[in-house]
């Protein structure tokens, strides 16, 4: 357990931190609590629950990542990926159902890092990631349609398709003032770092819009239109669970956890390359885990690593976990004696950050480079992408994950299609010059698994057929299954029964341990395997009565 769960803040604690780097590590602390003010609210709003679950996510699930994270300066709280699948399972199962997801979620992330999961987890294929995630973006800006333009709706439906029909039908009823402070939301939001980089931009349109539109009493709905009062307090409950209910919440567990691992693993990976340094990825996942499973408790919702926060904190100055939890405990302060004032802020402010959000997580340079690329990685792009725009999550991940793993085997076949078909009709044979009247060799190059298994033991039968004595050379056989067993095993019986004799060579240790225990000692006894081609063919010449050996080949 100790190799796997390492927490950095424990390691540092040990090693001791600089108290130039404590100083620093506070005070991007600060901003960074500052700049998640903002994000934490808009993602809740977003995803259809109250603006105070954002901020509680982001102080309790932000603080324990950090604390027991294996990452020096990840930030955790709410992110823009969840919000799809938060707005799902709020919707159909509540709030009640959206803790017992979460928590669920957690046991299945502490569960990957206790299985060494972490590092499998880093390597989801490029276009799988990218094609949910600009699914994802997608679908957060048509979200937050209503709000930017002020439209008159109460009830906006879920359905892709079905909002935009809606949008499209209420477009007579446009608020301009709405529309005005989105734009200028999104100027301020993209603009402000060519006048300063300390302040984000979007906290200062935030501050500076929220008092215009309250001084001068302008049409724009508020989070207190909607939500009330934001409160200033914690509770803690716990969900009403029944054993039969479970069935229900597994998918969107599973899902908000694939993500959240796959979300904060890609973001440690990237802080890596900011700060030189090297997480832990099994003690993240762990981490992540449990700051899922406390986090409902308190009233948050799913959390993860959140990449921009956390390059955030890296450019200013962060190096620490201590910049996490003090990023956490700004956060804390802020509810506590400033939560009454957030209620003030417009909805099209918030919208107009949260369209700047999705078209940063959109990658849509990204997504046009994979689609010039080859047509497997189109496929899962856009298979991925179009399931989580007009269906949802859950079914695109287990889509993309499957259709990954389809087209993995296809192309492993065709890998080994081609270097059989470069065997037989190439007859590399001839390049053994020294080759005794009688004796043939084949190579298999490469895994033998089910994707080449009957096209290899077809060929093995094809040349084997022609000689007395047949050499499988084996040196490039990392592993073998059990389909390769069994087609392996055939084709040995039809050489076997026509009195061929089969010599195999270069077969490492795995190889040879999973041929003695599958039983197949009866056709290839234990003398004629070899771990050395100069053996094997020495032992063929023997068995021919010639002289002599072929060195190599």
């Amino acid at each position: 357990m100790n190799n796997i769960f390492k927490p950095k803040f424990f390691t540092l604690l040990k090693s001791g931190i600089d108290k130039n780097q404590l100083r620093s590590d506070v005070l991007s602390g600060i901003v960074v609590g500052i700049v998640a003010l903002p994000l934490a609210i808009a993602f809740a709003v977003a995803s259809g629950v109250s603006p105070e679950k954002g901020l509680i996510t982001a102080i309790v699930a932000g603080f324990l990542i950090s604390f027991l994270g294996g990452s020096r300066v990840q930030i955790g709280g709410p992110t823009g990926a969840f919000v799809v699948v938060v707005y799902y399972i709020a919707e159909k199962y509540g709030i009640n159902g959206l803790m017992i997801s979460t928590i669920l979620a957690g046991l299945f992330l502490v569960i990957f890092g206790l299985l060494k999961l972490g590092t499998l987890l880093k390597y989801f294929p490029h276009p799988l990631v990218v094609g949910f995630t600009s699914g994802i973006a997608l679908v957060i800006f048509s979200t937050q349609i209503k709000d930017a333009f002020g439209l008159p709706i109460d009830k906006v439906p879920s359905e892709f398709y079905e909002k935009w029909m809606v949008y499209f039908s209420n477009f007579s009823s446009i608020n301009w003032t709405a529309i005005t402070i989105t734009v200028i939301t999104i100027l301020i939001t993209v603009f402000s770092k060519k006048i300063t980089s300390k302040i984000p931009g979007s906290f200062l349109s935030i501050i500076i819009l929220t008092p215009i539109v309250q001084i001068f009493e302008l049409n724009a709905a508020t989070i207190e239109t909607f939500f009330g009062s934001i409160p200033n307090s914690f509770s803690f409950s716990f969900p009403e669970f029944r054993f039969s209910d479970l069935q229900n919440y597994i998918g969107p567990a599973m899902t908000i956890a694939l993500l959240g691992g796959i979300e904060s693993l890609l973001s440690a990976v990237v802080s890596d390359g900011m700060i030189s340094g090297k997480h832990r990825s099994n003690t993240e996942l762990i981490a992540q885990g449990v700051a899922n499973i406390v986090t409902p408790f308190f009233g948050g919702i799913p959390a993860t690593g959140a990449i921009a926060r956390t390059a955030t904190n890296v450019k200013n100055g962060g190096r620490t976990p201590v910049s996490g939890m003090v990023h956490a405990i700004t956060l804390l302060l802020i509810m506590l004696f400033l939560g009454r004032w957030a209620k003030l802020i417009p909805m099209s402010c918030l919208a107009g950050i949260l369209i700047v959000v999705a078209y940063n997580m959109s990658e849509w340079r990204s997504f046009v480079s994979i689609l010039k690329g080859s047509y497997f990685d189109s496929l899962i792009l856009l298979s991925t992408f179009f399931i989580t725009v007009f269906f949802d999550l859950t079914l695109a991940i287990e889509v993309g994950v499957l259709l990954s793993a389809v087209l993995f085997m296809k192309r492993m076949s065709d890998i080994s299609e081609n270097r059989i078909k470069d065997v037989v009709d190439d007859d590399l044979i001839e390049n053994y010059s020294d080759l005794p009247e009688g004796v043939k060799i084949y190579e298999i190059s490469g895994p033998l698994f089910f994707a080449s298994a009957r096209r290899y033991s077809e060929a093995i039968e094809e040349i084997g057929l022609t000689c007395n004595v047949l050499i499988l050379r084996m040196r490039h056989v990392s592993f073998i299954d059990q389909t390769g067993l069994h087609n392996l095993k055939d084709a040995l019986k039809i050489l076997r029964n026509r009195k061929i004799t089969i010599l195999l060579s270069g077969v490492n240790p795995e190889i040879k341990k999973e041929i003695k225990k599958h039983q197949l000692a009866g056709l290839i006894p234990e003398d004629l395997i070899f771990d050395n081609f100069g053996r094997a063919t020495e032992k063929a010449c023997e068995i021919l009565g010639c002289t002599g050996s072929l060195k190599n080949a």
